[in-house]
């Protein structure tokens, strides 16, 4: 944790004073509800500490973002609306924008980034109807920034900033303000996502005045952390690039007003990274029943990273859950990592040798561990090369693991923390082998149970070589295995009763064309 923290002068106080005074006057209900603020009983349990989560996910848009634009385009003055607005967003700000351009009846138009999600990029057009034209340009929030403000110069319409302007910090305060009311007991700390600190300093300022004891902290993506940057070296840091899982908080660089609000007001920032995400995004989910975006998650992963290098405190401990705009086509991606990120999944390369009872042996030392994954191709004709994802309950599991496989004599890598593996690798074992004599190709299916892949495995023909096999837990009701059998041809005819032994449904895939085309001698 990096603390940030500085002290304030008088005039600081000043301008916390007028801060305060126009988040207090901030007009956000004509759009936004008071989110609730609920308790989270198995994390507070898990975690042991109360935990509790800001559902601004909840909100018309599905984020806090309309608060602030909200609150700053219903200032315009009638010469400002008949001109219009101009915005630039990854999808949140847009969408709130959009809103209260269809609102308020100003015209609005928005440019987003062309790696904005499809869902967000529909959404803006859902709630802005005729009153919004969308312009996609650039990678990032930056890069779209720079379009609109060359859009702005031609046209002559007000930029509504996603965060870099008072009456936008104004509205995001609000959220600040319901937490305090909501919760007026104990309060240790309050956990605040960050991309151009919008949402950070209208909170931090408004708790600082009025709960000043409460720590602010703030939250960012580890491969978009222009804030953190920022506050370690004391002035504003432009990143040359930002990475785009946790796409609402991808900003190149802060605002300069931000900045400025959450050097003076910020008890301390934290960096986590893609895996701590998606494990948060699952505990949400396992709290809620809703389904957060990355962004949304950053505040409840960095509670917990605080959590686990502070320990027990006193008081509660607040993450605003900052939106819910999550692409469908993600789900699997942080299911998958969720998994590692929670240190629920290991992940191993392991060589046995090529030799009759290795592959039995490698069986027994897995034990009754849920198997997430098992990925083999025979190509070395004195050694097998298995990747497995193995359900584990803590590090030390994990490390026992390791620690069993070499009691077998088995060279073993730990590839749970790379990401070379996690990403690729993994996808990538199989091809063409020459060794692959006499292989028969079966995809099989089997109820998805504890135990079941390693009850297969232990089925399989002493005398026969497997010489493919693909398994992956995907959560379904069953388990679907590709495994590639070497039968030499005086053996064919014992197959039926060797696969109505195993009583699995089995179907012959040795004539498939892919199989022919790929993976085939």
């Amino acid at each position: 944790m990096n603390a940030v923290a500085a002290p304030a002068s008088d005039d600081d106080a000043l301008a916390a004073d007028d801060l305060l005074a126009q988040i207090r006057a901030a007009r956000v209900y004509d759009v936004a509800h008071e989110s609730a603020l609920e308790c989270a009983p198995l994390l507070s349990a898990r975690l042991g500490q109360p935990v509790m989560l800001k559902r601004e996910d909840q909100q018309a848009v599905f984020s806090f973002k309309l608060r602030g634009a909200y609150n700053r385009m219903v200032q315009l003055d009638p010469a400002q609306r008949a001109r219009g607005v101009i915005a630039a967003s990854a999808g949140n700000h847009a969408q709130g924008v959009a809103l209260a351009a269809a609102k308020l009846g100003i015209h609005a138009t928005i440019v987003m980034p062309v790696t904005a999600p499809q869902v967000k990029v529909d959404a803006v057009r859902r709630f802005g109807g005729a009153m919004v034209q969308i312009v996609l340009a650039g990678d990032s929030y930056s890069d779209a920034q720079a379009k609109a403000t060359r859009l702005q110069g031609e046209r002559g319409a007000t930029f509504v900033h996603p965060f870099d302007d008072p009456a936008v910090i104004a509205g995001q305060g609000t959220v600040a303000l319901e937490i305090l009311r909501q919760h007026p007991g104990p309060l240790h700390a309050v956990f605040v996502p960050v991309g151009g600190g919008g949402l950070l300093a209208g909170v931090a300022a408004c708790i600082k005045a009025l709960r000043p004891q409460v720590q602010v902290i703030g939250v960012q993506a580890a491969d978009a952390d222009a804030m953190v940057r920022s506050l370690e070296n004391g002035t504003r840091v432009a990143l040359d690039e930002v990475g785009l899982f946790a796409d609402g908080t991808a900003v190149k660089q802060v605002g300069a007003l931000t900045f400025a609000l959450c050097k003076q007001h910020v008890d301390a920032m934290l960096r986590v990274d893609t895996d701590a995400i998606c494990a948060a995004i699952r505990d949400i989910y396992q709290e809620t029943r809703s389904v957060p975006e990355p962004s949304g998650a950053l505040a409840l992963a960095g509670l917990k990273q605080y959590v686990a290098t502070h320990g027990d405190g006193s008081g509660a401990l607040i993450a605003i859950v900052s939106g819910a705009n999550m692409n469908f086509d993600r789900l699997r991606f942080v299911a998958e990592r969720a998994e590692v990120g929670e240190q629920r999944e290991a992940v191993f390369a392991v060589t046995i040798p090529e030799e009759r009872g290795s592959f039995r042996r490698f069986c027994t030392t897995l034990g009754r561990h849920s198997i997430t994954e098992f990925n083999y191709r025979i190509g070395d004709a004195s050694s097998a090369h298995i990747f497995v994802g193995v359900q584990i309950a803590s590090r030390d599991e994990r490390e026992a693991l390791v620690n069993a496989f070499r009691e077998q004599v088995f060279d073993v890598l730990d590839l749970t923390d790379d990401e070379l593996a996690k990403l690729h690798l993994r996808h990538m074992l199989g091809g063409r082998s020459s060794l692959a004599q006499h292989e028969r190709l079966y995809r099989f299916e089997f109820p998805e149970r504890p135990g079941a892949l390693t009850h297969f495995l232990g089925q399989l023909h002493p005398d026969w070589n497997i010489s493919l096999f693909h398994y992956r837990n995907h959560g379904a009701d069953y388990g679907r295995i590709l495994v590639g059998i070497q039968v030499p041809p005086d053996e064919h005819a014992l197959l039926p009763s060797f696969l109505a032994a195993l009583g699995y449904p089995h179907w012959d895939e040795s004539d498939h064309p892919a199989y022919r085309l790929l993976l085939r001698q």
